[in-house]
């Protein structure tokens, strides 16, 4: 097995074992991060449902020339925005297979920030 397979491979079975312990509902829904080379990516989910409450992504931002990580929190901020006006006051945090560090925990910084129960 190639090095890159081996990597994808690894990062999948991260990706699992963090999801398999996170279960989000109505009013707890589960905030899903994902990143990209480009963007970085939230979601408010409900699993029992399947459904997505709120999502956002740095592409709304129109932040202009920025560093990254301050689009994240500028991301967090916006998707705690969103829970609110959707009534939601809690949210359990997914990383997924990201270690809790960079863009990452700047997007649960940002969140914190404005009200969002992490």
């Amino acid at each position: 097995m190639n090095r890159t397979k081996k990597k994808n491979l690894n990062q999948e079975f991260r990706r699992r074992r963090n999801r398999g312990k996170i279960l989000g509902t109505a009013e707890k829904p589960r905030l899903s991060v994902f990143r990209s080379n480009k963007s970085t990516y939230v979601q408010l989910i409900n699993d029992f449902t399947g459904t997505t409450l709120a999502s956002a992504s740095t592409q709304e931002l129109k932040a202009g020339k920025v560093k990254k990580i301050d689009q994240a929190k500028l991301l967090g901020e916006l998707i705690a925005e969103k829970a609110k006006k959707a009534g939601i006051t809690q949210a359990i945090f997914n990383k997924g297979a990201y270690l809790y560090h960079g863009r990452v925990k700047a997007v649960a910084e940002g969140a914190r920030s404005k009200g969002l129960k992490l």
